[in-house]
């Protein structure tokens, strides 16, 4: 296009009475006003042209290429500024109605993530169909993976599928995190990392278990005992540390990622039985102190599995062995909830060797002798994003898979404050799939706030 010496209102003006010197006229006043008005029409309608069809032809004037150009790049400030903060502010806290919170001042803030291993995310592309590669790099997901539980301004991260440990461990070094790391065995090379927020806690005490010397698979759990560090400037904390035991405000974490296979259920409950029987162990051992579980158990919120974390005991044989972890879901799927269902209505019977497996013993019961909570199932949520139980709708979501594997489990000496909800099935079917621009893995962030209570502790 030509300089604004071309335009429409240059031409109309030389060839005007006002060009030969005249007093210009009335009607030639409302010409020019109504040329005015027609040549501003025209800028409009070309600007909404380009912003409906941004790849037409451009056949505008140079003020309306700048106008637009300017009226595009303030949009994409305002849609760069709004990402900054997508992922934490997309998901809403839900505060918990059963307690007096303003009881409970220590407080901490877990997060459990499955950030998806980058040998995971390259061996399974089928898992990954609709989501672009750039979304699957590493280098990409780390940092708005780091950046996202930094929004939650969390004081113990416990993270699943962690094949390079030294990038996180760099990049939380920065905001007063320490970590620790156990990768499992075999051919795998992912493992999993607990980090806590050093300005708050202590590491008194770290243990990890290796399924496989239990003839249970190279899945692996780790066990870190934190203790709760005191503001020295504190007269409350001085009060605290005189009155009560100094194992009082210690806390017992530990972190697994149980065995994906939906078939062997003899070796998923075993794996979380021998992480139970660990975790009575030490909080015993460090003075019965408080005890939370996280990590992804690869199990549904309505499986057998979940009713023996819940009610701290099963007997196997009302259930079909392929059917413990929910994961295959058959027409009668509620059916374990029946004492009523015999074994001979199952498909997939016990042996021997994977009663042993499951229960440490030939009896058909496993037990274990922590009285475990849901953080996300005490505190009442929406429909919209819970289900009946009250646990997440989904916390991991690809092309295979819908559905809640995530958890924190804690002991009746800790209470939720709140809990963080998950993502609306309707926007997380918009994503196509996770990762994606705003989420870096395909599991979402379980995350919940939980506090000391005072009970059987000395008072002043």
């Amino acid at each position: 296009m030509g300089d604004s010496g071309d335009s429409p209102s240059a031409t109309a003006e030389h060839s005007s009475p006002n060009s030969l010197g005249k007093r210009p006229h009335r009607h030639d006043k409302r010409s020019r006003k109504k040329r005015k008005l027609l040549l501003s029409s025209e800028t409009e309608t070309c600007i909404r042209i380009q912003t409906i069809k941004p790849d037409s032809t451009r056949t505008f004037c140079s003020y309306t290429r700048k106008h637009t150009d300017s009226h595009f790049q303030r949009q994409d400030r305002i849609r760069t500024k709004s990402r900054r903060n997508h992922s934490w502010q997309q998901r809403k806290w839900t505060y918990s109605q059963q307690h007096h919170l303003s009881n409970y001042k220590d407080r901490v803030v877990i997060v459990s993530y499955n950030i998806l291993g980058v040998e995971n995310s390259t061996k399974h592309p089928e898992l990954y169909r609709d989501v672009s590669p750039k979304y699957l790099d590493w280098e990409y997901r780390k940092k708005i993976l780091c950046k996202e539980v930094k929004g939650y301004q969390p004081s113990i991260l416990c993270f699943q599928e962690v094949d390079h440990f030294d990038d996180l461990n760099e990049i939380l070094a920065k905001d007063g995190f320490r970590g620790v790391y156990k990768a499992r065995g075999g051919e795998t090379c992912d493992g999993c990392a607990i980090f806590w927020k050093t300005e708050l806690f202590t590491l008194l005490h770290e243990e990890n278990i290796e399924f496989q010397r239990f003839g249970l698979r190279n899945n692996v759990a780790q066990f870190c005992v934190l203790k709760m560090n005191q503001d020295p400037s504190s007269d409350e904390a001085t009060e605290r540390r005189s009155s009560r035991a100094t194992t009082s405000r210690s806390l017992l974490v530990g972190n697994t990622h149980v065995l994906y296979n939906p078939k062997r259920g003899d070796i998923k409950l075993g794996q979380m039985r021998v992480l139970l029987e660990k975790a009575y162990e030490l909080s015993q051992e460090w003075g019965c102190i408080p005890t939370v579980i996280t990590g992804d158990l690869n199990s549904l919120p309505q499986s057998a599995m979940y009713q023996f974390l819940a009610s701290s005991k099963l007997h196997i044989h009302e259930h079909d062995r392929k059917e413990i972890s929910g994961q295959i879901i058959p027409s009668t799927y509620t059916a374990y909830r029946s004492p009523h269902y015999m074994t001979r209505h199952f498909k997939n019977r016990w042996t021997d060797e994977e009663i042993m497996l499951a229960t440490g013993s030939k009896r058909s019961c496993v037990k274990h002798h922590l009285n475990l909570c849901s953080a996300y199932a005490e505190v009442p949520g929406s429909s919209n994003v819970r289900d009946e139980i009250g646990e997440p709708l989904a916390t991991s979501y690809h092309s295979l898979f819908s559905g809640t594997v995530d958890y924190i489990w804690h002991t009746l000496d800790l209470v939720p404050v709140k809990v963080l909800e998950t993502l609306p099935m309707h926007t997380l079917e918009k994503t196509g799939g996770l990762p994606s621009k705003e989420w870096g893995s395909d599991h979402l962030a379980v995350v919940c706030e939980l506090a000391f209570t005072d009970e059987g502790l000395e008072q002043d």
